[in-house]
């Protein structure tokens, strides 16, 4: 029988939890988590998990299982997500993967490249023109080398802007050019389930759902969380912006209207990342009904 993997994926603040437990519920499958973001337990108000309640509806795999302590990747998320597939395959040959991780969710479907180990002194040197120059240098040379890359790439991330221009120089060939490769062939079917919604009315549900965070206590996760804030899991939206705060160089006001401004960015780079994606089929969030219909279709077991 053919095993068929659904991926539901969408920008932050779309809707995708609660649109995933009514896909999973209908086929009493299991959620692999494609957010990045909610991999680490220390993260939780910032990060949006699902509620206790939705993990206990439906089991999920990659929810809060490493410390922000711990090295991760694309590529060690590919490894891992093949490696548990047969074993949820055994039990269903439908299983849903959710989130909104362009680079993880691509990894999984189409496959990365192996990308070249790179000398310490590159990286060193692009280090001490951050710390000489400043973020605005290194985003004009990644702009010239890889302009591919520097449109979707969070800006203020300087960590991420320094590994694309370290690939860059060690490769001699543009680091978006490892995110084309070749797809490689899956052993399952899969389906691209895409969320969107008007852009006014997406970013009106982030604006509330910072605001509900803030409500919820991110200040203080953020404040515990403070002193591992040069780690790279810790240079996020939502966080990064009260570490500026507590360090005085912004105000309250400022770090929650950057907080809301940061999120509706990154929105904008996830439907920038998915936009040449022609194997996407896209519904609006109140499509569950023709979502599941879509996906029932192109999921009736058969024959190999």
């Amino acid at each position: 029988m053919k095993n068929f993997l659904i991926v539901l994926l969408g920008p932050t603040g779309v809707g995708k939890t609660d649109i995933s437990i009514d896909i999973a519920s209908n086929f009493k499958c299991e959620i692999i988590s494609a957010d990045s973001r909610q991999f680490f337990r220390e993260m939780k108000i910032g990060t949006a998990v699902p509620t206790e309640l939705q993990l206990e509806k439906i089991k999920h795999h990659f929810i809060r299982f490493l410390s922000v302590k711990d090295y991760y990747s694309s590529s060690l998320f590919e490894r891992d997500v093949l490696e548990l597939l047969p074993e949820l395959f055994s039990k269903n040959n439908v299983v849903l993967m959710s989130g909104g991780s362009g680079m993880y969710i691509d990894a999984v479907c189409s496959g990365i490249d192996d990308i070249p180990d790179v000398d310490p002194s590159v990286r060193e040197k692009y280090i001490t023109r951050y710390r000489e120059e400043g973020i605005e240098r290194l985003r004009e040379t990644l702009k010239l080398l890889d302009p591919e890359y520097y449109a979707i790439v969070d800006r203020n991330n300087y960590k991420r802007i320094i590994r694309a221009l370290e690939i860059c120089e060690t490769a001699d060939r543009p680091y978006s050019s490892f995110l084309k490769k070749q797809k490689k062939e899956r052993d399952f079917v899969i389906i691209k389930i895409g969320l969107e919604r008007p852009r006014e009315d997406l970013y009106k549900r982030i604006n509330s759902r910072v605001d509900d965070m803030i409500r919820r206590g991110l200040e203080e996760e953020a404040q515990r969380l403070y002193k591992f804030r040069n780690l790279n899991a810790l240079n996020s939206v939502g966080y990064k912006e009260f570490f500026d705060l507590f360090e005085g160089k912004i105000s309250w006001e400022k770090a929650i209207e950057l907080i809301k401004r940061n999120s509706r960015r990154y929105a904008k780079r996830q439907l920038t990342w998915w936009g040449k994606d022609k194997e996407i089929k896209w519904f609006g969030p109140e499509k569950v009904k023709e979502i599941i219909e879509y996906c029932s279709v192109r999921c009736t077991p058969f024959p190999v």
